[in-house]
């Protein structure tokens, strides 16, 4: 299904399908996931460094039930829908999908992208690592921007409330 923007937001299977023209075509593609609540300098900078790895760059966004799970019953700021729409309206985002579970190694071991990136405050932790390298892939971290992140400005926010 396409969103109107850069990328398209595909369910699972449809996903799946693309992955498959997209090997067959020889393009190399790039999986990164995480919440995405507010979109922040940090997220955009990210994406295109991940972006840049590859031709297709795939971003995984948990599903609302997950960020919540993830980060408390006050998250996500933003609904799924709506973050889906904004991330698809980037120009470094070619795709766009949802994962409901804690982790999203069940997605990418399904899709097995040639690169899977993270950034580096989960190099402790990259749900499908295992999965990416024992097909041949690549699994990298890449440093966060320093200042940027939803926690914070969430909590800044709260601070300017008289």
């Amino acid at each position: 299904m396409k969103v109107s923007g850069m990328g398209a937001l595909y369910a699972r299977e449809e996903l799946l399908n693309k992955r498959a023209q997209w090997r067959a075509a020889g393009k190399a593609v790039v999986l990164t996931n995480g919440c995405y609540d507010l979109l922040h300098p940090g997220h955009i900078r990210l994406l295109e460094r991940a972006r840049s790895l590859g031709d297709i760059l795939i971003l995984a966004l948990n599903t609302d039930d997950s960020v919540a799970r993830l980060k408390g019953p006050a998250r996500p700021l933003i609904s799924q829908d709506e973050r889906a729409r904004m991330a698809s309206a980037l120009e470094a985002v070619d795709a766009v999908t949802f994962f409901d579970e804690d982790t999203p190694r069940e997605l990418v071991a399904a899709v097995l992208p040639d690169i899977l990136v993270k950034g580096a405050d989960w190099a402790h932790f990259i749900a499908g690592r295992e999965e990416v390298e024992a097909a041949g892939g690549k699994v990298m971290t890449l440093a966060l921007e320093p200042g940027y992140s939803t926690t914070n400005i969430e909590q800044e926010l709260l601070a300017r409330i008289p």
